[in-house]
């Protein structure tokens, strides 16, 4: 390997752009991989999501059909309705919750990435003083 002093302002500056380019491309394959990551998640938590709406559109009909069958009868088929229709209330309010709490985690701006094309464009710049 020649020594600094005998290399040529050609030669360093093609030394320089190859770096740049690996850096470059070390970055985009980062940014791929964090993007992907979080995408995961959010929809982990956006099925979780689902199923608990889907649960509390079910609490609200039987809750109505309760309240309809409270209505119209005072005979015991309301009461199994309201205590059904409470118990899945519950459990799709749990879901939702949990739904909720994960879509908090996901993290959509590539943190990594960002803080090392920053020190990147640090060390660039130091390089080129």
């Amino acid at each position: 390997m020649p020594r600094n002093d005998d290399r040529s302002v050609s030669e360093v500056l093609q030394d320089i752009f190859g770096n740049l380019q690996d850096i470059v491309r070390s970055e985009i394959r980062l940014a791929k991989t964090e993007i992907t990551t979080e995408a995961a998640k959010a929809a982990s938590a956006s099925k979780i999501l689902a199923a608990g709406a889907v649960l509390l559109i079910y609490a609200g009909g039987l809750l109505l059909l309760a309240s309809v069958y409270a209505l119209s009868t005072v005979l015991q088929p309301w009461l199994a309705a309201l205590v059904v229709g409470a118990l899945v209330l519950v459990v799709g309010a749990i879901l939702v919750s949990t739904g909720r709490r994960r879509m908090k985690v996901v993290r959509p701006a590539a943190e990594r990435t960002m803080k090392n094309v920053k020190e990147n464009v640090q060390w660039l710049k130091d390089q080129t003083r």
